[in-house]
Parts: C-alpha cells; sequence; structure tokens
C-alpha cells in the first residue's frame, strides 16, 4: 500500500497559483514513479481569502494546516492600492503570514542561496567572484526578534504622533535555532558565520552568548563571527567564503533577499520553515501582481519548494536531488525566466509553464 502524505495546498495571491500549479505537476510525477500518494487539500490564505471570506487566514485554512503533514504555500500580497483595501491588521503579511508562524511555531527558516556553475551566468557579479558557484544555507529565526514583538502606536502629550515596537528573545529562542544551525554546519563544511549586531544591539549581546554555550557541544565547527553590516558588503564582495549563515528574524528577512540578489532573482530561491511538527514550504520572493495571469513567472523557487519538502518533511532525499537536476538541467541548456532576462540577452526566454514542461520532461528520466 502507498504511503500517503497529507499537504494542505495555499496557492496565495498574484503569481501564487500559477506557480502552485507547476510545482504540483512535480508531486503528481513523483507519485507515478514511486510508491507514494500526495493528498493535497487547497485552501485559501492572503489577500484573495480576505476578499472571499473576510479573513486572511481562514479558520478552513486553519483546520487545514492543522491536519496537514506539510504546508505548500505560495506568495501573497498584492499591489499597495489593492492592499489598501485590506484592513491593517488583515493585511496579509501580519494577518495571515505572522499568524501562521506563531501557530505552528515555525522557528527554523531555511533559505538556500545557491547557484552552480552552469547558472553562474545569471548573477550580477562578476564571474571571479562567482568562481564555481554560489552554495550558502542561511538559517533565519523566524518567530521571534522585532517581528513579533509588541507594538504601540500612540501620540505623546506635546501632540506628536510615535510607535514602539519590542525587540524579544529569549535564550531558549536563540539556542534552539543556534543547535539548528550548528547541526546542519556539521554536515556541510562544519564552518558558521554568526551574523549580528553586538556593538549596537544588547540582543545580540545574548545571542552571542548563548552561541558561545552551544559551541561547545559542537568543538568541529569554526565559527566565524561578522556585523550584519559587514556580512551585506561581504555577500556582494566574496559569497563564496560562506558556508552556513546563522541570524535574527530582521536580519535574516533582509539579507535572504540580498541573496536573491547575488543569484540575478529572488525567483531562484526556495525556503523552508520548520516547526517542532510540521514545516510549511515557500518561495523568498512576493506575489508579482504585476504579471499575474500572463504566464510569465518563474516557477523555480515553488517546484524547489517542493523539492525541500520531499527531502526535509518526507525523507525523500533522492527524489529531491532529481528535481533540482531537472531544474538546473532546464538553465544550463541555454534556457532562461524573463526575472533572469539580459538587455540584449540571446538565451530563449521560457513561460511559466514552457519552464514547467522542460522541467517535467528532464525529472521523467531522473526518476
Amino acid at each position: 500500500m502507498a504511503q500517503t502524505y497529507k499537504i494542505a495546498v495555499l496557492a496565495g495571491d498574484g503569481i501564487g497559483p500559477e506557480i502552485t500549479q507547476q510545482a504540483l505537476r512535480v508531486l503528481k510525477l513523483v507519485e507515478e514513479k514511486r510508491d507514494v500518494h500526495f493528498d493535497c487539500q487547497h485552501a485559501e490564505f492572503g489577500a484573495s481569502a480576505y476578499f472571499s471570506t473576510g479573513k486572511s487566514f481562514p479558520d478552513a485554512t486553519k483546520k487545514a494546516c492543522d491536519e496537514a503533514d506539510a504546508i505548500l504555500k505560495g506568495p501573497i500580497g498584492l499591489s499597495h492600492e489593492e492592499s489598501e483595501k485590506i484592513p491593517v491588521e488583515e493585511r496579509p503579511e501580519r494577518g495571515a503570514l505572522l499568524p501562521m508562524r506563531r501557530r505552528l511555531n515555525t522557528y527554523a527558516n531555511f533559505r538556500p542561496i545557491s547557484l552552480p556553475k552552469g547558472m553562474a551566468h545569471f548573477s550580477p557579479l562578476k564571474a571571479e567572484v562567482v568562481g564555481e558557484g554560489i552554495d550558502i544555507l542561511l538559517v533565519r529565526e523566524l518567530v521571534g526578534g522585532l517581528y513579533f514583538g509588541g507594538k504601540e502606536r500612540g501620540e505623546t502629550e506635546e501632540g506628536l504622533r510615535y510607535v514602539k515596537e519590542t525587540l524579544e528573545y529569549d535564550e531558549q529562542q536563540i539556542r534552539q535555532i543556534l543547535i539548528i544551525a550548528f547541526q546542519e554546519a556539521m554536515k556541510r563544511k562544519k564552518v558558521l558565520h554568526n551574523i549580528h549586531k553586538s556593538n549596537v544591539l544588547i540582543s545580540s549581546v545574548l545571542w552571542n552568548e548563548v552561541l558561545e554555550e552551544v559551541a561547545v557541544d559542537y568543538p568541529e565547527v569554526n565559527v566565524i563571527h561578522m556585523l550584519v553590516d559587514a556580512a551585506a558588503t561581504h555577500l556582494c564582495l566574496n559569497p563564496c567564503q560562506f558556508d552556513v549563515m546563522v541570524m535574527e528574524n530582521m536580519f535574516g528577512d533582509i539579507l535572504s533577499d540580498q541573496g536573491g540578489g547575488i543569484l540575478g532573482s529572488l525567483g531562484l530561491m526556495p525556503s523552508a520553515c520548520m516547526g517542532p511538527d510540521k514545516a510549511y514550504y515557500e518561495p523568498s520572493h512576493g506575489s508579482a501582481p504585476d504579471i499575474a495571469g500572463k504566464n510569465l513567472a518563474n516557477p523555480y523557487s515553488m517546484i524547489g519548494s517542493v523539492a525541500l519538502m520531499l527531502d526535509m518533511s518526507f525523507g525523500m532525499a533522492d527524489e529531491a536531488k532529481a528535481v533540482w537536476q531537472a531544474m538546473q538541467s532546464v538553465f544550463e541548456a541555454g534556457f532562461s525566466t524573463g526575472d533572469l532576462s539580459q538587455a540584449g540577452s540571446d538565451i530563449t526566454l521560457l513561460s511559466t509553464t514552457e519552464f514547467g514542461d522542460k522541467v517535467m520532461a528532464a525529472l521523467q528520466d531522473l526518476l
């Protein structure tokens, strides 16, 4: 009898449904080639959910996530004009994404910043900087810090509007993400870059104190401390020095987007958001409402999120590797998508479905 996994599929907004469709084709092919069944339960999430139900994270979607073995989530959000039609507390990031992270306690965010040598031409960095390719794992704490701390808005006695937002971490929150980072470093090159801002932030002082305590259990790992602003510079000047990077929530949000920049597009960056019981998988990019419905979006990061799910939630490492190889082979064969194209390039551009077609053709031979 085939192993069955239940997946909550949250296609999201903008280009979400288009790229999700291509990702689900991959799951279907894996089903055909292996003794496994994926029970995909579709649910609304984000701005589209708000406009149809009045909630950006409806109760039915919460139920689907609670019952699932893993969650596949598309990008969410709309244009500024459309977002203005939604009450502040129900806007997708505040009303759906952060509550889902809190509900599932997905404290460990894995964002691979990967560009094999055969795809190095997509990077805006010089060839001598990219070298043999970029392969970084950015580990980001996802449910603490400034994004989840207390928030206050008001008016001073002098009549000046003000805001107050609190950056909060306790040592257990810090310790659990650092343990994950050290474990990942042990699997790779045993080098861990600790990204912090301890010259200014007391939260980073505590972070570094806890790191020194955790490091005792991983004597083989070489820890390199780097201020976050310096790390931003080094990501551009010498990205190949990094292997595993660990950092708090907001630093990770910013540097992972910069990671997409050095690859050439956030369209090449899937991610995994891991909790103690389950995980959700999503592209690192936004919903690109300007190209929604035009069959132009690059589905690489959504299909890559499926690859991460196969590996990290279902233990199907070989199948995941095949998905990566299939996607990379398309780009290495001289094709591109609109987000990666450059003026004057003679590379053949693929639509969303054409890229999916080529990935499926390659995957047929790899599974």
